[in-house]
């Protein structure tokens, strides 16, 4: 799978209101057939900073992504509401879900 993992610096007047500027991007993406997950977080450390953690399935569903029309209109809308280009780690891994802690295992 991709596994990207991605900080968005937003405007501080706009941090507040970020899920729903982003949500038509990222609802278009979780609909899409090779996206495994798509969320998105706020720091802890900076309440103008969100996180993003995606996956996608193999290398032709993150081509889909970043191909498709909503991944452009996302392009097109959302950098206006950012203060600083994003920053972004992407790596293939071989995997196709979450795995276990094993270091913190629950038992039950």
């Amino acid at each position: 799978m991709i596994f990207i993992t991605a900080k968005f610096l937003i405007k501080p007047e706009y941090a507040d209101d970020w899920p729903r500027i982003a949500a038509p991007f990222t609802e278009a993406t979780r609909a899409e057939p090779g996206c495994l997950w798509f969320a998105w977080s706020r720091s802890l450390d900076d309440p103008h900073e969100y996180v993003l953690v995606e996956a996608f399935r193999d290398d032709a569903a993150g081509a889909g992504h970043v191909g498709s029309a909503h991944f452009k209109q996302a392009q097109q809308d959302l950098p206006r509401h950012l203060a600083a280009t994003p920053k972004i780690v992407s790596q293939s891994v071989d995997q196709e879900d979450w795995s276990e802690l094993g270091e913190m295992r629950v038992d039950r």
